[in-house]
Parts: structure tokens; C-alpha cells; sequence
């Protein structure tokens, strides 16, 4: 009898907060927590346009970087020659992105937006120029800056350029 009980009454710490304090001296985790809600926060905006982090990421990279090529991008975002291939292959597919010879140089490959992938980077611009806003509203404009510029510091392991 006291076994049903037991088994019937929820564990009263099941819900409870861990005790992460171990961890929070980290800045890996602190940036990975950040990282999870942000990835949230854009996966909510983005889901109606079936667009992942990955493919907005070179999109706009594309976007600000007319004469970009496969490898440079791969490079910028640390994805294998491989994944990159593949994950260009169904940008094209979706017709956001075309591999456009060089005029220069007859071996590389240039990555253009489409008309499409124009006008779904504008769309795209004009959520991701928000869409942070209620995840970051604890932070000041200049504390959202700051955070930027050292997180940009920690990535590149170099200072940030002044704007």
C-alpha cells in the first residue's frame, strides 16, 4: 500500500531547478544556454519559411558578398566542402541561390542570389531586424552591443572592428 502511494505521488523535486552553479562560471556555457534560446527564438520567426540557421546564414553572406564562392562560405561558417555542396545543392534546389562561372577565373564557381533568394533575404532582414528583441529585452542597446562585439572577439580571437 505504501508503494502505490509512493508511486502515485510525483516525485516533489522532479520540477525543481537544478543546481547549475558548477557550470555558470563558464562562459561555454553560459553562451551555449544563450545559443538554445536564440536558436529558439529564430526557429519561431523562421519555421514559415522553412528556412534553418544554416541556410539563412549563407543567404545573407551571399547577399553582402557579390563575388563570394563555395569555399569561402564553407570557410566562413565552418561546413566541410562536402556539407556545403550539399547544403548549396538545395538552396538551388528551392531556387534562392545559382553557381554562376567566374568571368575572372574560368575554375571557380560563384554562388549568386536568385531573384527569389532577393526577395526572400529582404523578408528575412526585415524579421531577423526584431525577432531578438523580447529574448534580449533584459539588456540595455549598449549591453546588446557590447555583447555582440565580445562574443565576435571570443569567435574570432581578435578585437571587433569599431563601428
Amino acid at each position: 500500500m505504501a508503494r502505490a502511494r509512493a508511486a502515485a505521488k510525483p516525485d516533489a523535486d522532479a520540477d525543481a531547478a537544478l543546481d547549475d552553479s558548477r557550470l555558470t562560471h563558464l562562459v561555454g556555457y553560459a553562451s551555449s544556454r544563450a545559443a538554445i534560446r536564440m536558436r529558439r527564438v529564430f526557429t519561431q520567426h523562421f519555421a514559415p519559411l522553412d528556412l534553418k540557421v544554416v541556410d539563412f546564414s549563407i543567404l545573407m553572406l551571399v547577399a553582402a558578398n557579390p563575388k563570394v564562392n563555395q569555399k569561402q562560405l564553407g570557410q566562413a561558417l565552418d561546413i566541410s566542402p562536402p556539407n556545403m555542396a550539399v547544403t548549396l545543392d538545395r538552396l538551388v534546389e528551392r531556387g534562392w541561390v545559382e553557381r554562376v562561372r567566374s568571368t575572372t577565373d574560368r575554375r571557380a564557381m560563384l554562388i549568386h542570389l536568385t531573384k527569389d533568394g532577393s526577395a526572400l533575404v529582404a523578408r528575412a532582414e526585415k524579421i531577423a531586424a526584431t525577432m531578438e528583441n523580447p529574448a534580449l529585452r533584459a539588456l540595455t542597446s549598449a549591453e546588446r552591443a557590447l555583447l555582440i562585439e565580445l562574443l565576435m572577439k571570443v569567435a574570432t580571437g581578435k578585437a571587433a572592428p569599431r563601428r
